[in-house]
């Protein structure tokens, strides 16, 4: 960076980029995209003009899906190499095609599932009655629409074969409104208190991601006292927000909402699952740091770093499956961290619970969850309920926003 240079905050970074603040603060961990400068005593991000096209790239590149390993690679081959980095793109789309065939296989066999009646647990029964007819319109305060947004948005990805997984279902429930996002492999959910303001039936739409991020934009410097109201309009395929004068609205996408509330007992509901007290940047660190095994995702051929979490009976966490060196953090957040257990003794066996999961996920997860925290508390719960069982995070001081990664057979 040169003297004089105009540096833009990590907020309009996002804004220029179509990056996500926690996407930039996770690709600065990951060493993608490092801040020009770091302010040493807030630690605060600052990046360079000569830095938008690069991360105009990266975001891009997130759109499609690509993996963070490859997405690494297309960018130092930036300007050098165009055949290589063809290479790589075209092997990422013949992926994304080979899911596309996957997916049209499937929806052949679903349509013969019609006949017969669906479970009851696949979908919420009052989203039915709620299809047609009705508008319902709710007020929510701009900083909790902000917040929930930064906790879901993560868990979005434009799949061309499933297009509603490249959305975020709105549903309202009451007088709480209810944003939910997964691409199969994780999901994330934020609740907040809202107003209705004129009543209805229960509804539930998938608004497109591009008209999440509008929103998010438009609602960009929120915070709790900055006192805005926001206006949230779900109708029969619609949905139109309204806030600081501006009104914003898209067609919304055609799908049942997922019925997170089984996966979330799956993650908790057995007597014998774990739930640990961890602090979000000490995990981060040693996420980045403990060894993770490499695996092929049989879905889509997508190469993914898999982190394995063990929890003790005396609730202590341990990062990495191997026994020398692992890093370990207790239910107790003061607790110093240990070197972990004796190599003679390897953490195995019935008393021991263990879970694979994708470790960029994780990574996102605690990155929303932190984001999205109005108190800075920095303080998540992890359930772990077996190795194959999902692995629930929320923040230690607010159950209404949480993530459910799906586990990686080990």
């Amino acid at each position: 960076m040169e003297a004089g240079d105009e540096l833009l905050s990590i907020g309009e970074m996002a804004r220029a980029s179509g990056l996500t603040v926690s996407a930039l603060r996770f690709y600065d961990g990951a060493g993608v995209l490092a801040p020009a400068l770091v302010d040493p005593a807030t630690g605060y991000r600052w990046y360079a003009t000569d830095q938008l096209p690069e991360a105009r790239l990266l975001a891009g590149l997130r759109r499609i899906g690509m993996p963070l390993a490859e997405l690494s690679r297309l960018l130092d081959l930036r300007g050098s190499d165009l055949a290589a980095a063809s290479s790589l793109l075209d092997a990422h789309l013949s992926r994304l095609e080979d899911g596309l065939a996957d997916a049209r296989r499937e929806i052949s066999r679903l349509r013969a599932l019609f006949l017969a009646p669906a479970p009851e647990d696949s979908v919420y029964p009052a989203e039915r009655s709620g299809r047609a007819g009705f508008r319902v319109r709710l007020t929510v305060p701009d900083a909790d629409l902000a917040a929930a947004v930064d906790a879901v948005r993560f868990a979005a990805r434009l799949n061309p074969a499933l297009p509603v997984l490249g959305g975020v279902w709105f549903e309202t429930d009451g007088h709480v409104l209810r944003l939910i996002a997964t691409d199969r492999y994780r999901m994330a959910v934020a609740e907040l208190d809202a107003a209705p303001t004129r009543d209805g039936p229960t509804r539930a739409v998938i608004a497109p991601v591009g008209f999440v991020d509008e929103a998010r934009a438009l609602l960009a410097g929120s915070g709790p006292t900055t006192g805005g109201l926001t206006t949230v309009s779900l109708g029969t395929g619609s949905i139109s927000l309204r806030a600081r004068g501006r009104r914003i609205s898209a067609t919304t996408l055609d799908d049942d909402v997922p019925d997170y509330r089984r996966l979330l007992r799956e993650a908790t509901g057995d007597p014998e699952h774990r739930r640990v007290t961890v602090d979000a940047s000490r995990l981060r660190q040693h996420l980045a740091t403990a060894p993770a095994r490499t695996v092929v995702r049989p879905a889509d051929g997508a190469r993914c770093a898999v982190s394995v979490l063990s929890v003790d009976p005396t609730g202590e966490l341990t990062i990495g499956d191997h026994p020398t060196g692992e890093l370990t953090t207790g239910a107790d957040p003061t607790r110093e961290l240990t070197t972990g257990a004796d190599p003679t003794e390897p953490r195995s066996g019935s008393d021991v619970v263990r879970v694979g999961v994708n470790r960029e996920f994780l990574l996102d997860a605690l990155d929303a969850l932190d984001a999205s925290d109005p108190t800075g508390s920095g303080q998540l719960l992890l359930d772990l309920n077996g190795p194959i069982r999902p692995l629930a995070v929320r923040r230690a001081d607010d159950s209404r926003a949480f993530s459910i990664l799906m586990p990686i057979r080990l």
